[in-house]
């Protein structure tokens, strides 16, 4: 769960950005995007103030341009943490900083324009959602003990559902609940007006 302390005499449709906390202690500030009242709680929609990146591994049979290569997402801590200070190294040569953060990796500096040739569609095959598909912008490749690897960014927002409640602590909320299905459908709208 995430976790977040303010003084109380700020109300909730003052607040402009919030920290998360994961349960190791990494931090994610996120912009405020939107908030609703509820008897409960307020639930308010994040984004991430640094911009979200993926890491992917790519299969060592096929090659990247391939269409039937396969990249596997990273998304083990203890993987990443091995292959992180490579990919700090190669994002810093394009003026970008990686961070550790909590629930993404983030970079923090000004991505490079985005070209239809970089652009990468991820197929998301999970036990929830049979295919989802993701529109990733790539960064930079590199090489780890052989193994390719390359960062992309997502094309989409990342966003959070979080509740702020009457203790006022801040925490994550599943948006797959059925319960939060509603609340997150009228963030989400009326975030676009």
């Amino acid at each position: 769960m995430s976790s977040f302390q303010f003084s109380p005499e700020n109300e909730p449709e003052e607040i402009d950005s919030v920290t998360l906390t994961d349960d190791e202690g990494r931090t994610l500030e996120c912009y405020v995007e939107n908030a609703l009242e509820a008897e409960d709680g307020t639930y308010l929609l994040l984004m991430p103030v640094d911009i979200p990146v993926v890491i992917l591994a790519w299969d060592d049979q096929a090659e990247e341009e391939e269409e039937d290569s396969n990249a596997i997402l990273l998304e083990d801590k203890s993987e990443i943490e091995g292959i992180f200070p490579d990919a700090k190294a190669v994002l810093a040569e394009l003026d970008l900083t990686l961070k550790f953060t909590a629930f993404t990796l983030t970079v923090q500096g000004e991505l490079p324009p985005i070209e239809d040739d970089g652009i990468l569609t991820l197929e998301l095959d999970t036990d929830d959602k049979p295919l989802d598909s993701e529109e990733l912008q790539f960064l930079a490749s590199f090489y780890h003990q052989d193994q390719k690897y390359s960062i992309y960014t997502p094309l989409a927002p990342l966003l959070f559902l979080a509740k702020y409640n009457l203790l006022g602590e801040v925490s994550l909320v599943s948006p797959d609940d059925a319960r939060m299905q509603p609340i997150l459908e009228e963030l989400l709208f009326d975030e676009m007006e």
